[in-house]
């Protein structure tokens, strides 16, 4: 197996470590400080204290429509997107 291959796999395995980790302590709600005004900002495509992150609000929104109309799961869904975003961070 030559190196490319092998740094591939563990990587991946690495991006499933961490996903399964942070799936698993995930805050199914808005907690403390800024994550509820970043959960309710995200939800309404609104701006919060500048300079905002405006990648973070636009992929909030998105994942916020897999809610499917229900206001009690997109706290849930938005919480999920930081999980994904975080577990490839760790793949790069």
């Amino acid at each position: 197996m030559n190196f490319q291959k092998a740094n591939n796999i563990t990587g991946w395995f690495v991006f499933g470590v961490a996903l399964l980790t942070y799936w698993l302590t995930m805050e199914e709600t808005a907690s403390y400080w800024d994550c509820g005004e970043f959960i309710a900002v995200s939800y309404k495509l609104q701006v919060p204290h500048p300079p905002g992150a405006p990648l973070f609000l636009l992929m909030g929104r998105f994942f916020s429509f897999l809610a499917l109309g229900d206001v009690t799961k997109v706290a849930s869904w938005i919480n999920f997107m930081s999980v994904l975003a975080s577990a490839f961070t760790i793949l790069l």
